[in-house]
């Protein structure tokens, strides 16, 4: 029986994918975390086969969770559950050392079969992915500008993409504004960018935003 722990702060989503796992023979839900930091404490007191995690979290981003989960325990598989295409995430979430990337639209099926191949210590990549990791392979391993950005970095450029004031973001990602505005400052510098526009440009030109 393969033991699942749902960290996702939507409680719907989480009833949602407690009922279709609880249908399937040879799994079951263990657990439910509203927040990162709720899921990082279910972690340590119990064992689970297979963690399914949003990347949107109110408390801590999901790469940061992810990040943690694996100093916890390197072993545990992590599947990305997240409503972000696979553009924006799934590359640095596989980097991090999530065993898959699935976005919320999959279908059910894709879900099981997903979580059945991670909890055997295997990859899952999905077609989506797939194409992603053969782009690389054509562009001869060519990193693109928003690839070499920190998590936090990463995370900036999204919700600069997104129209996001320096108030808003800090709230979003639980940080001061003006720790925001250094990231935000790192970003530019290293993608060679000079303003917020430019930077916006890039995040809509390379499908970054939602």
């Amino acid at each position: 029986m393969i033991k699942v722990l749902i960290a996702d702060d939507h409680e719907l989503i989480r009833r949602g994918l407690k009922q279709l796992l609880d249908d399937t023979d040879d799994m079951r839900v263990s657990g439910e975390a509203g927040s990162g930091m709720e899921a990082l404490a279910m972690i340590r007191e119990n064992h689970y086969d297979v963690v399914l995690l949003d990347i949107s979290m109110p408390d801590k981003h999901g790469i940061d969770v992810l990040k943690q989960i694996k100093s916890l325990h390197p072993e545990l598989s992590v599947l990305i559950l997240s409503m972000h295409p696979e553009e924006q995430y799934a590359l640095r979430s596989m980097k991090t050392g999530a065993a898959g990337y699935l976005n919320k639209q999959s279908a059910p099926a894709q879900l099981v079969t997903a979580i059945r191949q991670v909890a055997q210590g295997k990859k899952y990549i999905s077609n989506e992915l797939a194409q992603q990791l053969a782009n690389g392979l054509s562009q001869g391993y060519q990193e693109l500008a928003h690839q070499t950005l920190s998590n936090r970095e990463y995370q900036t450029l999204c919700l600069l993409g997104q129209g996001k004031k320096l108030s808003e973001m800090a709230e979003i990602m639980s940080l001061s504004p003006k720790t925001v505005s250094v990231y935000r400052l790192r970003l530019l510098e290293k993608m060679k960018l000079k303003t917020n526009a430019e930077a916006i440009h890039y995040a809509i030109s390379n499908h970054l935003i939602d």
